[in-house]
């Protein structure tokens, strides 16, 4: 069995070599490849495009349609494991969970034991099959190196719905981010789409050809070189917040893609899903919930708020 997907070269595609601009697509679409993966069905045959033979050093033009035979992954087997969870609510339909820094919600490339997915089976957690073979459950997502809260649906009705919530923007997702520089307005909105970067395909950029992604934020405490924003989710992009805050100039602290190396001492960046709030799949009820800061967040906030002190004294 395999999937016959069509893509077509866009402007901002022009120049790409062919094996990363097909990995960084397919991968916007879902599909968990590597580039290495790519290039063997390159080598292989399973990709046609405007020349007669295709390799992966081609370069992209602009309105080119390239056609890729994804072969059938191979079955994964998603392995229960022991896991301390902290679980902020649960009932038939719903588990509500505060993710520690580090841990990856679902497996992946790279990712394959120690998923938040495998620790809620091994606590004989049913999820929803309909989030995928390796994402059963899995609604949406944080990156691994942000804490806080995600719900995932049980049951198929917890899936549509949930997902439906999302897809209108009526889900209720806010954070807490520590940022470099101190920001100028008290509040704001950062409207830029996102795409894939270009040229580094582990990354995102704010790009004409993205999707359209809306950030707002609040400024809770400025310090001299920092800021305590909160924020809002319109949207759901890979990488958002982080890729929206280093777009204005003020990228998170810790952040070891978007930011500076010169940062504040946090094992990932300083972000974390503070608030979340959704409709009960099944009761209709609005719930909302509410995850206290990470120890990490809470001591560089009051290093930094003794430093402030400390320098106003003086």
């Amino acid at each position: 069995m395999q999937t016959r997907w069509t893509v077509e070269a866009g402007a901002d595609d022009e120049g790409l070599r062919l094996d990363l601009w097909l990995t960084q697509a397919l991968e916007d679409e879902g599909f968990d490849v590597s580039r290495s993966q790519v290039q063997s069905w390159l080598r292989d045959g399973r990709v046609s495009g405007p020349r007669l033979a295709v390799k992966a050093s081609d370069k992209v033009v602009s309105g080119e349609v390239y056609v890729v035979c994804v072969p059938e992954p191979e079955p994964v087997v998603m392995e229960p494991e022991s896991m301390d969870l902290d679980i902020v609510y649960e009932d038939a339909d719903v588990i509500v969970v505060n993710k520690a820094r580090g841990v990856v919600v679902h497996p992946g490339a790279g990712h394959h034991r120690g998923t938040l997915v495998a620790g809620l089976l091994g606590r004989g957690v049913p999820l929803s099959p309909l989030g995928g073979g390796v994402r059963p459950g899995v609604v949406h997502r944080i990156d691994k190196d942000t804490s806080g809260l995600l719900v995932f649906a049980k049951t198929d009705l917890a899936y549509h719905k949930l997902a439906e919530q999302l897809r209108l923007h009526t889900m209720t997702r806010q954070y807490r981010a520590i940022v470099h520089g101190a920001l100028a307005h008290d509040h704001g909105t950062v409207d830029a789409p996102i795409g894939r970067d270009p040229n580094h395909r582990q990354r995102m950029a704010v790009r004409p050809s993205g999707k359209p992604a809306v950030t707002h934020f609040r400024v809770l405490h400025r310090f001299p070189a920092y800021s305590d924003l909160e924020l809002r989710l319109e949207t759901g992009r890979t990488h958002q917040i982080r890729v929206h805050m280093a777009y204005i100039g003020h990228p998170l602290a810790g952040d070891p893609v978007y930011g500076p190396r010169h940062t504040l001492p946090i094992d990932g960046q300083a972000l974390h899903a503070a608030t979340l709030g959704f409709v009960h799949p099944r009761s209709g009820e609005t719930l909302t919930f509410e995850a206290p800061l990470p120890d990490d967040m809470v001591a560089l906030l009051h290093q930094l708020t003794e430093a402030a002190e400390g320098r106003g004294a003086g």
